[in-house]
């Protein structure tokens, strides 16, 4: 069996490597989408500032939410978007302190560039019409996918599991499977988090969910993990596989692969799919309910946007899609690396 615990906590790792995105969103606010001249302005609404911007709602949400994160953007007393004493005297150009012109130095960066035309078109990267290469992450019928090849699915479920080793044995100390008999992990991966599960509860039994090539990767880590024996591997496509009935519906770090309404359409299948008194369970991480931060998560959450069609979401966000699919959200528990678990009981 895998060491039940890391000895040090990994967070400031991933930390450091999304720290990448701050740049990114920093420099294409100055220079690219120039926030800070048009808030210099005066206050505005969300939807105007979208507007004068030109961004749709997910990629203003993963901008906004960074810059307020650092520091940059608040809102006022009337809900509207305004500029920070700091960014009011720093960032406005042409005034007394300005340091525009320094931060868009980098305005020309290929990474720069790169999160810029993610945030215009919206698309994650690989999704471009005329784009050969496909989408890394995720899965939609009609795309192409990384995750539809043997050998990069292996190599990035592979690297996923990185986080999930570490993070899985927290996980399994934060949920409580005692009476539960089924586990149904839907774009399980690996299926680490479940089987972490399954050595907690030897009574305990998973089915993981997710496609052809990513489950072939899922059996080695069950042989691995030593729980072969009571786990089901099914093929298919969340978004289309009528899911099996369990007592337990894992969503682990698969919501913010997704925009809202296919978040909405997978939390209302998986409360379909849990039998009375069991759980959804949304293990995940969680932006701030006001969508100010914590920074290292809106970096991750612009991490996610880069890479596949949603984004970060907030504790609010899910328990709202909870409570429409007839689930009472019940408190997160933190897991590790900025993760937790929030459960919506069927009653």
């Amino acid at each position: 069996m895998p060491t039940p615990f890391p000895q040090t906590d990994p967070t400031p790792l991933f930390e450091l490597f999304r720290g990448i995105h701050a740049t990114e969103l920093l420099t294409a606010a100055v220079a690219h989408f120039r926030l800070f001249e048009v808030l210099g302005h005066g206050p505005l609404p969300d939807r105007q500032l979208r507007d004068e911007l030109g961004l749709a709602p997910r990629p203003f949400v993963v901008l906004t939410t960074a810059l307020w994160a650092m520091g940059l953007v608040r809102k006022n007393s009337t809900g509207n978007f305004q500029l920070t004493e700091l960014a009011e005297e720093h960032l406005v150009p042409n005034l007394a302190f300005d340091v525009s012109g320094y931060v868009g130095l980098a305005a020309e960066n290929p990474s720069v560039l790169g999160m810029v035309e993610r945030l215009r078109t919206n698309r994650p990267y690989g999704a471009e019409p005329k784009s050969d290469s496909g989408t890394a992450f995720i899965f939609r019928e009609g795309t192409t996918s990384a995750m539809e090849q043997e050998a990069s699915a292996r190599r990035l479920t592979m690297s996923l599991a990185g986080r999930a080793k570490n993070v899985a044995p927290y996980f399994a100390e934060a949920v409580d499977g005692s009476t539960a008999a089924t586990i149904l992990d839907v774009g399980g991966g690996t299926g680490i988090y479940a089987y972490a599960l399954l050595a907690k509860y030897p009574h305990l039994k998973a089915i993981v969910l997710d496609r052809p090539e990513v489950l072939k990767t899922a059996a080695e880590c069950a042989q691995e993990w030593q729980v072969a024996d009571r786990v089901s591997l099914v093929p298919g496509d969340m978004f289309q596989t009528e899911f099996p009935s369990a007592d337990l519906v894992l969503l682990s770090n698969v919501l913010h692969d997704w925009d809202v309404a296919e978040c909405e359409a997978l939390v209302a299948k998986s409360a379909l799919a849990t039998s009375a008194g069991g759980r959804v369970l949304i293990h995940d991480v969680f932006l701030n309910d006001e969508l100010d931060g914590p920074l290292p998560v809106a970096l991750y959450s612009a991490s996610l946007f880069s890479l596949t069609e949603g984004r970060a979401y907030s504790a609010a966000e899910y328990r709202g899609w909870l409570k429409s699919a007839g689930l009472d959200p019940q408190p997160v528990v933190p897991t590790l690396v900025h993760c937790g678990v929030l459960g919506g009981l069927k009653k």
